[in-house]
């Protein structure tokens, strides 16, 4: 029996001994090649976002510019009278693209806590309603200011303005009415 342990510590000692030295190596050293990889993918990530920040702002000017187009059809389309020019003014001046909302920062948003976010996100909603609210308020009083032939002019335009953003690709992702799935009752 000693022969058989004494035979396996020799075995255990001899592969410990051969393990050793790759045990004593230091750890390889960083290629040099690669120092610079960091801020290669900071320099790449910085590209990005100033491609969607070219990409967002030439979306914005799209955006205005077919909004301009609508609102003149829509005017030459209503015929409006000297009398009905103030409320068409105050009307356009509401409707015009909001770019100042706050966007939420990925990085700062990390920093906070959850409610903290939560907080942050209703905030920025709250701030979007009333903006929302604000813009409603300015569609009624105009329409208050329209004869009802007008009236009926601006439902049919407004009703194909809806249609159209809804053919743009915005409604493409088979949900029906009120947000449900084709074919559910709704």
């Amino acid at each position: 029996m000693t022969s058989s342990f004494t035979r396996r510590l020799l075995a255990a000692a001899a592969c410990a001994a051969l393990a050793l030295p790759v045990l004593a190596q230091t750890a390889p050293a960083a290629p040099t090649g690669n120092s610079d990889a960091p801020t290669a993918q900071m320099q790449k990530r910085s590209d990005h976002r100033a491609d969607r920040q070219a990409q967002r702002t030439q979306w914005k000017e799209k955006r205005a510019e077919r909004q301009a187009q609508r609102l003149t059809q829509l005017k030459t389309q209503l015929a409006l009278t000297p009398a009905q020019e103030p409320a068409w003014t105050s009307f356009t001046q509401a409707m015009q693209l909001r770019g100042d909302f706050a966007r939420l920062d990925r990085d700062s948003m990390q920093k906070l806590t959850t409610p903290e976010r939560i907080d942050r996100m209703r905030a920025q909603r709250a701030q979007r309603d009333a903006a929302m609210d604000a813009r409603g308020d300015a569609v009624k009083a105009f329409y208050a200011q329209l004869q009802p032939e007008q009236q009926q002019t601006f439902d049919r335009q407004n009703h194909r303005m809806g249609a159209d953003h809804k053919n743009r690709g915005h409604g493409r992702h088979g949900h029906g009415h009120m947000g449900q799935r084709s074919g559910q009752a709704g």
